[in-house]
């Protein structure tokens, strides 16, 4: 072991703690942590679960090299406490100091991927007559869904190291946490250092002080300082992005408003790597310093001049709303000059916004932007997937989540992990942090994130545009589903491959700028030809439920004639007799609805601003209200179901 690793590793240990009871020296200990950023210290959630369970207000001590402070919970990642197992993604917890305490922080890797390899597992276990602090050598040989990392056998924790921090002294950066060891064996698990992220704006909080402490080149009291101790080129080298160019870019972003949402990061990060696209999935993206953890190769970083044009671009994001910082232009600047490749600074100069990432002109007319749904390839969806379980009575669901990013195949975010699926009334608990979280992370300034729901017909009336994840919303914001987001239906029976009349009728849609109203079921008798012969540009509406008797019917024979797009209202309606007064007030509503469109893409977000008017309470608007909208791209069907063979015994 090197000079430069043990200087390191007295760093990791001043700043790893232990957390105890408020009581006197000899309290039983239980578990480690580290501080993260000024009074704050990451642990693992199930290291507090026992103890605050009942009461989350509980104090108690935090103690390490020269601190012995009073603390509280912030918060915990936990969404059941009375759960004995606390999942690997949700095992986290910030712990707060009361009052102020002079102490180490450790450097969290702000690199995307996951850890492999070698690496030091840190933390305290009991031991007469108090704790002792105990580094292990540990190796990462596999992960575990999004966020967790795998310990290798042959390596002993003690009882105690949970929620201390695994130290990569290659690179001198902390890339996790110490979860747990395998009951009666060897090895363990750990949480990625990324799942910080899920505290969403306590993260922003924490990440910002992390990065400011840092900026401010702190010394220990040996003289040391974890960046001038994590080697690499110097400074001089100008055309390598060096540990202490990292910390200064990383300090400047964290003085700059945090951004507003996912996309503008990813976007950002994408253009400052010229288009081209990182390994593996995106990881979640709040701050700016997260998308400079997209810089990376493995872990290495990209050329120097990749990382300035990734800030001149977040420079420029902040100028054109008026929140531009000086110190960033001006290091800017002044790094490109030690960058000796002169004929290639351009690339970091000379940048512009791409077009989506510029702020709206600031025009205070009433008219709204119709946002255009998007096609194959031309921005995000989320889809949520409800298949009935066979056989339930009354009616289950099992649930799927995917997200199709706009650059190549959807992809699974979550599954339903329960046995028996959920019945309709506990769809919005149970979606309430999986789909509600993925679309408020997806969702970009001023264009949230369209969520299209699959269903078969019998369950057309499942009224998902009222559902409401906020329990409190913020007063300028439409809480519900359907008011907030382009929300639209699709039938899971066509999930899969598309077949030619669904294909046809929807080209023969798009094509047109036209679009008129088409009263389904037509008087008389539900006579299947009538659909298949329907023109193109007519849209089929009824003021009758489609998920049973002649909606039902109708809606099937539409569904299998090919039609893509659909009106009706999910309200009851006479099955047998002429309809109601209200019937003809509503198609002639709708006839006039959709004179307003310029083009099939512009009625979802058409029919939300209807939506969004009914939240409003504004008058004229309620005819809307019970309306729900198939809109089924053939272009881009629903993932189809698993279909791979299964291995059986001959």
């Amino acid at each position: 072991m090197s000079e430069r690793d043990d200087r390191l590793f007295e760093l990791v240990r001043a700043a790893t703690v232990h957390l105890l009871p408020a009581g006197g020296k000899d309290s039983p200990l239980w578990g480690s942590g580290f501080f993260v950023a000024p009074g704050w210290v990451l642990t693992a959630a199930h290291v507090l679960r026992p103890y605050l369970a009942a009461d989350r207000t509980v104090v108690f001590r935090v103690r390490g090299e020269g601190v012995d402070a009073e603390a509280r919970l912030a918060q915990w990642l936990i969404t059941d406490p009375r759960s004995p197992k606390v999942p690997l993604a949700e095992d986290l917890a910030l712990v707060r100091l009361v009052g102020e305490h002079p102490h180490e922080c450790v450097w969290l890797t702000d690199r995307a991927a996951r850890h492999f390899g070698a690496l030091k597992a840190c933390g305290y276990y009991p031991g007469p007559p108090e704790a002792h602090f105990r580094v292990v050598d540990a190796v990462i040989n596999g992960q575990e869904d999004t966020h967790g990392l795998i310990i290798k056998p042959d390596i002993d924790l003690p009882s105690g190291m949970s929620g201390g921090p695994l130290f990569d002294p290659a690179t001198g950066a902390v890339v996790g946490l110490i979860k747990s060891r395998r009951r009666e064996k060897d090895g363990g698990k750990a949480v990625a250092i990324a799942a910080l992220r899920r505290f969403g704006e306590t993260y922003r909080t924490v990440m910002a002080a992390h990065d400011r402490w840092h900026g401010e080149e702190p010394m220990s009291e040996s003289g040391d300082n974890w960046i001038d101790l994590q080697g690499g080129p110097t400074a001089d080298q100008g055309a390598v992005w060096t540990p202490r160019d990292r910390r200064k870019a990383l300090a400047l972003l964290a003085a700059l408003p945090p951004p507003p949402d996912e996309p503008t990061v990813k976007l950002i990060a994408k253009e400052a790597r010229s288009g081209s696209q990182w390994s593996g999935s995106t990881p979640e993206l709040r701050t700016w310093r997260d998308g400079h953890g997209l810089l990376y190769e493995g872990t290495a970083p990209l050329d120097p001049l990749t990382f300035l044009r990734y800030l001149r671009l977040v420079e420029a994001h902040a100028c054109a709303r008026d929140t531009g910082s000086p110190l960033l232009a001006g290091w800017i600047t002044k790094r490109l000059r030690h960058d000796p490749r002169r004929h290639l600074h351009a690339l970091a100069r000379d940048v512009a916004l791409p077009d989506e990432l510029r702020p709206p002109s600031g025009g205070t007319g009433p008219e709204r932007v119709v946002i255009s749904y998007p096609g194959p390839g031309e921005g995000p969806v989320v889809a949520l997937l409800l298949d009935p379980v066979i056989g339930a009575q009354p009616v289950r669901f099992f649930w799927q989540i995917w997200y199709d990013d706009g650059d190549g195949l959807p992809e699974v975010h979550e599954t339903d992990p329960s046995v028996h699926g959920c019945r309709p009334d506990e769809l919005v608990q149970a979606l309430r942090v999986p789909l509600g979280g993925l679309l408020e992370s997806k969702d970009r300034e001023g264009h949230p994130v369209p969520l299209e729901v699959g269903l078969p017909a019998e369950h057309f009336d499942t009224a998902v545009h009222r559902w409401r994840f906020a329990d409190i919303a913020a007063l300028n914001d439409p809480g519900h589903l359907g008011a907030r987001r382009r929300l639209v239906l699709r039938a899971l029976e066509r999930r899969g491959y598309p077949d030619n009349l669904w294909r046809d009728r929807w080209q023969g849609m798009t094509a047109g700028r036209r679009f008129e109203g088409w009263r389904m079921p037509p008087p008389g008798a539900v006579d299947p030809s009538g659909y298949r012969a329907a023109e193109r540009h007519r849209i089929p509406v009824m003021c009758r439920p489609a998920g049973q008797g002649t909606g039902n019917v109708a809606m099937k024979h539409a569904l299998s004639s090919g039609h893509a797009v659909a009106l009706w209202h999910i309200g009851p309606h006479p099955e047998r007799g002429a309809c109601l007064p209200e019937c003809d007030t509503l198609h002639a509503r709708v006839e006039k609805f959709l004179e307003t469109l310029g083009s099939l893409a512009e009625l979802p977000d058409r029919l939300r601003h209807v939506r969004q008017d009914i939240s409003e309470q504004r008058p004229g608007s309620t005819w809307a209200e019970p309306l729900a909208l198939l809109y089924d791209d053939p272009r881009r069907p629903l993932p189809a179901e698993e279909t791979e063979t299964v291995d059986a015994p001959l």
